[in-house]
């Protein structure tokens, strides 16, 4: 091969690294144009792809970032949720303790009761044995005990007497030689008819309505005022003795009605 033929091959083969048309126009002279038109379609195909991935990666990396600030609000919302379950477990920790207290509060409230009971119950054997010991001693000490609403009533203790009176013919009671006692208080031309109970009934009040009348036949006067004095009183036997204009004093109203 001579140098020019050399120098000729050289050249074409440059132009064929650097002219796209002069290439094209080589294949399409030796048959092989067709091949080169469906690369470049090819090419032009495999570039919309990419734009297409390239628009598709773009996408998701907007999505990403929306979901990254999803994440963060939720994780915002998770921490305050969190304290306000704190607070919910604090709060019920506090009412815990307050029933706790609460409950300690009413344990020693029914102590107490218990305990005022057993005192009632105390004074009530204590005057009830007074009572069958002492008879009369127990209405005086009865007296002493309500001494300032009795006094409260222009009535001193230690001014009640003692009324006895028999019915001889029955004209008064209606028996012949009933007995009738009760306890009076004559002051300043008033007269106070009295009862003392330790325990005060329903038939009791009207026992001493009844003696009451007896008494003021005996006496030829009517009662300034009828006065029951009871360390217990049944709920019935308060209220029919309010009912009978009495002035009642007592110490414990006894619930029978509930």
């Amino acid at each position: 091969m001579s140098s020019t033929d050399s120098t000729l091959k050289e050249r074409i083969l440059n132009l064929l690294k650097r002219d796209e048309e002069f290439r094209y126009a080589v294949a399409g002279l030796i048959g092989y144009g067709d091949v080169l038109d469906r690369m470049r379609e090819h090419d032009r195909k495999f570039n919309e792809i990419l734009e297409e991935l390239r628009a598709h990666r773009r996408l998701l990396e907007g999505h990403e970032r929306r979901f990254e600030g999803i994440e963060a609000r939720l994780a915002e919302h998770d921490r305050k949720f969190n304290e306000i379950l704190a607070q919910i477990a604090e709060i019920r920790e506090r009412q815990a303790e307050h029933d706790r207290k609460f409950n300690e509060i009413l344990e020693r409230m029914e102590g107490l009761e218990r305990e005022l009971e057993r005192v009632r119950m105390r004074v009530e054997v204590t005057i009830g044995s007074m009572g069958r010991r002492w008879g009369r001693d127990l209405e005086r000490t009865t007296l002493e005990i309500f001494r300032e609403a009795l006094e409260r009533e222009g009535i001193e203790p230690g001014r009640v007497e003692r009324f006895v009176r028999v019915d001889e013919d029955g004209s008064v009671t209606g028996v012949k030689g009933r007995r009738v006692e009760a306890d009076i208080v004559v002051r300043d031309g008033r007269l106070y008819i009295l009862e003392v109970k330790s325990h005060a009934s329903l038939d009791d009040v009207e026992w001493f309505h009844q003696v009451s009348l007896w008494v003021e036949r005996f006496m030829g006067r009517k009662a300034d005022r009828l006065i029951l004095v009871a360390v217990n009183v049944d709920d019935d036997a308060l209220e029919r003795a309010r009912e009978l204009g009495m002035g009642v004093i007592f110490g414990n109203v006894i619930r029978l009605t509930d």
